[in-house]
């Protein structure tokens, strides 16, 4: 009973940390759930399609994944500011940020519709994606509608970031699972009425997430955050610079993130063909299981060292950061498991038709486990607001990736593996700076480029 109490006490010690475990909690069941349908949404959509769609559908969806990224950070600084707000009990100052984020992302995203809407009958889908030229009519109508649907969702997307401000991620959580339980749900009742489409497979995930975040926009702001609700009367432009000024940062290392994971697909299809994208994509989802339950874990602690640092409070974040550590080590060795049942797994999964080179393994496992062990100290640089260092990595990494992917994979001659080595050596560096500045810090020591 006393082993019990102390693991209790452990994990939900405080205020602060006991709504930050209630969280974990629940979004383990929700996340769960959510890798089950995610997993399960592989081998549905591979079968209603087939390995060539399938592939292009992902070099599509990463390509106009790209322009989510040009809110130039609007989310990630309504995010924090509002969370600084919150902790001051300043609900109008709240509903000021919460107003205006909502106004820059809709003229920002209404923009890029337009723009698109006049640029697209000139792009040649078809030399894009590396594939027939008679499908680049029809790849144009689905690119359309695709970035159409990417733009609004990206406008509803906000409310996550009040979400997280609020301390309720586990909220957020829900709204993954259910976006793609629709979309399972419309897969599985199309594949028995309609022949393998690629328009209605764009349609669907596209629309999916887009139909969750609108009602739950709805719904929240009606009731749990209808004191921040966003209204035209509150916009006041003058917050956008606050909100910018971080946010630009947080922009800028989106772009490497994106940059890391979308140019990937990019580089395979012109080198190699969409097929071997689904190949690397579905490596990817296996092995980037660990990232996914250490993201349950830490995302709660954003908002969380936002207030605590706030506060001064060193010794609830250092003892976070030692929880986190230690599970981050846990999830290491959950690793190294993965790597020696992939074989076995991906083949259940997806069945044979699909076969994981042995170095794509060792490189996705390498990289994993260099995320891993750097994620909570990068949680805590994002929280306090500290990311200029993280700024200039990203920018190293947006100038290196890609030429070492190409270097990598094509004149060394290490294949598709290449593309993930080239992963590995952009993200290497953070790994090993993130815990520098996070010590620097939380000593007080922290001068010039490490306190920016």
């Amino acid at each position: 009973m006393k082993y019990l109490d102390s693991i209790k006490g452990y994990f939900f010690g405080d205020q602060r940390s006991a709504k930050v475990a209630w969280n974990i909690l629940f979004s383990f069941f929700i996340k769960g759930y959510a890798m089950l349908i995610q997993f399960a949404l592989v081998p549905i959509t591979l079968g209603y399609l087939d390995k060539f769609h399938y592939g292009i559908w992902l070099i599509l969806s990463s390509i106009l994944e790209w322009f989510s990224y040009f809110d130039i950070g609007v989310g990630h600084g309504l995010r924090n500011k509002l969370a600084e707000a919150i902790a001051l009990d300043d609900l109008k100052t709240a509903k000021v940020f919460t107003s205006t984020a909502y106004a820059l992302s809709t003229i920002i995203f209404c923009g890029f519709i337009f723009i698109f809407t006049i640029v697209n009958p000139f792009l040649d889908w078809g030399a894009i994606l590396n594939v027939s030229p008679t499908e680049s009519a029809e790849l144009g109508k689905v690119a359309y509608m695709v970035f159409a649907f990417f733009c609004i969702r990206f406008i509803l997307s906000l409310i996550t970031s009040v979400i997280f401000a609020n301390q309720d991620p586990a909220i957020r959580n829900f709204m993954g699972p259910l976006g793609s339980t629709i979309s399972l749900i419309a897969i599985v009742l199309l594949s028995k009425h309609v022949a393998g489409s690629l328009f209605w497979i764009a349609l669907i995930f596209s629309g999916a997430p887009l139909l969750v975040f609108l009602v739950a926009s709805l719904i929240l702001f009606n009731t749990r955050y209808k004191a921040i609700k966003p209204s035209i009367k509150f916009v006041d432009l003058s917050y956008s610079g606050k909100l910018m000024g971080l946010g630009v940062g947080f922009f800028i290392i989106q772009v490497s993130m994106l940059v890391l994971f979308s140019s990937a697909n990019m580089v395979l299809t012109q080198l190699y063909g969409p097929e071997e994208v689904t190949v690397y994509n579905i490596a990817n989802k296996y092995f980037t299981i660990g990232i996914l339950i250490n993201g349950i874990i830490t995302l709660p602690y954003w908002s969380s060292f936002t207030e605590a640092y706030f506060k001064k409070d060193t010794q609830w974040i250092k003892a976070s950061i030692k929880k986190l550590s230690l599970i981050s080590l846990v999830l290491v060795g959950g690793q190294l498991i993965l790597l020696l049942i992939a074989d076995l797994v991906i083949d259940f999964w997806v069945g044979k038709d699909i076969v994981v080179p042995l170095m794509m393994k060792v490189m996705f496992t390498l990289y994993v486990v260099i995320q891993l062990l750097a994620v909570p100290y990068n949680i805590f640089i994002n929280g306090v607001s500290k990311i200029r260092l993280q700024l200039y990595v990203a920018i190293l990494s947006i100038v290196i990736t890609i030429p070492l992917a190409i270097f990598f994979a094509k004149t060394l001659n290490i294949g598709p593996s290449g593309v993930v080595l080239a992963m590995i050596c952009s993200t290497l560096p953070g790994g090993i700076l993130w815990r520098i500045q996070y010590q620097k810090l939380i000593d007080g020591k922290a001068t010039g480029i490490w306190n920016a």
